[in-house]
């Protein structure tokens, strides 16, 4: 039975960060056109889970529940609410939100119960703190960095150690985002 992959999907800088110093994205390139959509699409499609941080699933919950229906985005939203999403926290022991429960139990434990489970793939898509201790722990199986044409020159990052990745595609679209999809390179 093949276990499920955890894939990461991270909108990021030029310079390498996924936030700038206070968690800010206003650098995010806002006109995405069709590929990188489709792109995004094809990930959500892959997945049947959502793995979220504590710190992001506030805003990630409210922001997805509240799309109107005639937003172009509701098609999407309605796939975000809908989705199973577990939330990894110490603190708390539940989350407002459909579809949403806490696991509080030990970080790389769960994931690979997760992956375990039968079903479609694992998505993640942030925040810095929970990417990097998947990173850390070696827990994500893909990577789909999401690289803006921008640089911030501080901010946050995801990776806090050297990492060998093997790069599987890389794809430039009009709106100035390349998407590079890599695969952690492990041994044995």
């Amino acid at each position: 039975m093949a276990m499920r992959k955890l894939k990461l999907q991270v909108q990021m800088t030029v310079d390498g960060f996924v936030a700038g110093p206070e968690g800010q994205l206003d650098w995010m390139t806002r006109n995405l056109d069709e590929g990188v959509i489709a792109r995004i699409v094809e990930i959500t499609d892959s997945s049947d889970t959502i793995l979220l941080g504590r710190k992001m699933t506030d805003g990630f919950i409210r922001y997805w529940e509240a799309v109107q229906p005639e937003s172009p985005e509701y098609v999407f939203a309605r796939r975000m609410v809908d989705t199973p999403k577990v939330v990894f926290s110490k603190t708390l022991t539940r989350v407002e939100g459909k579809n949403v429960r806490v696991e509080g139990g030990d970080l790389v434990q769960a994931v690979n119960r997760l992956k375990a489970e039968r079903g479609k793939d694992i998505v993640v898509y942030g925040g810095a703190t929970f990417v990097s201790a998947l990173i850390e722990h070696d827990l994500i199986d893909e990577f789909n960095i999401f690289v803006n044409p921008v640089t911030i020159g501080r901010g946050m990052r995801i990776f806090n150690d050297r990492k060998a990745l093997r790069p599987i595609g890389s794809t430039a679209y009009p709106s100035g985002v390349v998407i590079n999809t890599y695969q952690p390179v492990r041994n044995g």
